[in-house]
């Protein structure tokens, strides 16, 4: 783990509101877990992070990420089952920071793409979940996308009411 990346849900809202501080007008929170530097998808970290933010009274806008849960990590052994190492989790649980906490802008990654040495993994039907938490949540979701194709199903999901439009992307 790089020392220098905030670890804790403490250091990980210092390290944002100093960047709100140094101009910064939005944030964008991963959380991991404290005692092993890991990247998490736990509620109660992202609460800390959001709770100490919002107690500081910054104006700075909190956008959660959406990216934990979609890692899979095919097994050597039998690459149709995941590896221990994978973290991949099915919508529910890689949007239920953003059903409890409702910031106002979450990341939606819209496609599958290599990762690494691993591969990221979003179906169309899981993106609908998700999108439909995050509508729910009332959150504006940031489309990220990584290669012209990814814009072309974010087009789609816009244009089949998936996602409301214009769409706000981060190439």
């Amino acid at each position: 783990t790089n020392p220098a990346v905030p670890i804790t849900p403490h250091q990980i809202a210092v390290s944002a509101l100093e960047a709100a501080d140094a101009g910064a007008a939005m944030v964008h929170i991963h959380v991991r877990d404290p005692q092993t530097g890991a990247p998490s998808g736990e509620l109660d970290l992202y609460r800390q992070v959001v709770d100490e933010i919002q107690a500081s009274g910054s104006d700075v806008i909190v956008n959660l990420t959406t990216g934990w849960g979609g890692r899979f990590v095919p097994s050597a052994a039998d690459p149709r089952m995941a590896d221990p190492a994978c973290n991949f989790t099915g919508p529910a649980e890689r949007t239920l920071h953003i059903a409890e906490l409702r910031p106002e802008v979450c990341s939606l990654d819209v496609a599958t793409f290599n990762f690494g040495t691993d591969a990221f993994l979003n179906s169309p039907a899981h993106l609908t979940e998700m999108a439909a938490v995050i509508r729910t949540a009332g959150a504006l979701p940031e489309i990220e996308v990584f290669e012209a194709g990814h814009v072309r199903l974010a087009a789609h999901l816009i244009e089949t009411g998936v996602l409301a439009a214009p769409g706000h992307f981060q190439f």
